[in-house]
């Protein structure tokens, strides 16, 4: 089963992932890489931390604008084009500079916490250390 990572600890990541689930019909399973088998899915937690992740039923991996691409090809019709649309060079050159400054402006965004935008060190240090 393909696997769509994402940050649970930021409350803007949560709710786009909410949105993911009510909205976009997919089979993989999206989840909060803080309770995620980060080592069956080959992953680690500074990838995690830096962008969401994708992982495929066939092994292939993608990060970030190149994530939610995979996340909506393996969707319905419409959200396929979206996601064949976000892999047009002139686009994905463009998705991750904007990408980028979404995360790094994510407690700015609706839905987002002060908690956003701290490092997971330090989220650690003020919640306990995240599970994985």
């Amino acid at each position: 089963m393909s696997t769509f990572v994402y940050d649970g600890d930021c409350a803007f990541c949560t709710r786009c992932a909410e949105f993911i689930e009510r909205r976009i019909p997919t089979g993989a399973r999206v989840v909060p890489w803080q309770f995620a088998d980060l080592d069956r899915l080959g992953l680690t937690e500074a990838e995690c931390e830096e962008a969401v992740q994708w992982v495929g039923a066939d092994g292939s991996r993608a990060a970030g604008p190149d994530a939610i691409a995979a996340l909506l090809a393996s969707s319905g019709r419409g959200w396929r084009i979206a996601g064949a649309g976000l892999r047009i060079p002139p686009v994905r050159a463009v998705a991750w500079p904007v990408y980028r400054w979404v995360a790094r402006n994510r407690h700015r965004m609706p839905g987002g916490t002060a908690a956003c935008s701290l490092p997971q060190e330090t989220r650690d240090r003020l919640y306990g250390p995240s599970s994985g």
